[in-house]
């Protein structure tokens, strides 16, 4: 059976649109209400950002076989157990049969301020997998429980500041050689490759993405392999292989 990839560019762009529409009419109630001065954070805090890339996944997911599948979306359903704490939220989680299936984070940064985010970014990325395998390998999905889909999904401003060079601070040792001269556009792609290829993710992926596409969905993506074609098709074929395995 071939994979649906569920009309995804379409898809991509409109929920590029939602992100910055929604983004914007944060920023405006904020200034109705008389607290413009919380700048950035204002549309960090309204929530709702990235839903229609949740949409999008929840599609994948039913159109390759997981009719039935539980997908949950509310907050008190969304923890998992973990090893190193007792409990981690997702942003969306698929059970089928009582088994999980996948469990998939939506990020976004803009700027100005790009560096400390990263690493805030990168950081949690990285301890949020490891937790949760560790917790798999531990028996705390079940001791037979088949290996979920892990997806990461960062979408980044597409700005000056995202995508010139970055100068690294390591006085002591010399840093890889991919990081240096990378702008954080580009450490934001090493860091979704070496997710996937040191298995913590499944599939992650970035797209880049100016302010002024809430008219257009307009966005990039810095190579294929970390590119929303890979992630949906990843994401696809899982609940394909999960679908069979249960018919």
């Amino acid at each position: 059976m071939s994979l649906d990839l569920s009309n995804y560019q379409q898809k991509v762009i409109e929920a590029v649109q939602a992100f910055w529409g929604n983004r914007e009419m944060a920023r405006l109630k904020q200034i109705q209400a008389g607290r413009s001065d919380q700048g950035e954070r204002a549309g960090v805090t309204a929530g709702k950002n990235m839903d229609g890339f949740l949409a999008l996944a929840v599609d994948i997911v039913r159109d390759n076989g997981l009719h039935n599948a539980d997908i949950l979306f509310k907050k008190r359903l969304l923890t998992l157990p973990g090893f190193f704490r007792p409990t981690k939220q997702w942003d969306m989680l698929v059970l089928n049969e009582g088994k999980l299936v996948a469990a998939l984070e939506f990020k976004s940064q803009v700027g100005p301020s790009f560096g400390n985010n990263f690493n805030n970014r990168a950081e949690e990325a990285i301890g949020t997998a490891h937790d949760l395998w560790t917790a798999y390998r531990e028996g705390a999905f079940g001791q037979d429980a088949p290996r979920p889909f892990v997806g990461w999904i960062m979408l980044l401003e597409d700005a000056p500041g995202s995508r010139s060079p970055v100068e690294n601070q390591s006085p002591n040792f010399p840093v890889f050689p991919e990081f240096i001269g990378a702008s954080y556009a580009d450490r934001y792609s090493i860091l979704c490759r070496k997710l996937v290829q040191e298995q913590l993710y499944t599939a992650a992926s970035v797209i880049l993405s100016p302010r002024s596409a809430r008219e257009s969905g307009d966005y990039t993506e810095p190579t294929d392999l970390v590119g929303v074609r890979t992630f949906v098709a990843s994401l696809a074929g899982h609940s394909a292989t999960e679908a069979a395995r249960t018919t």
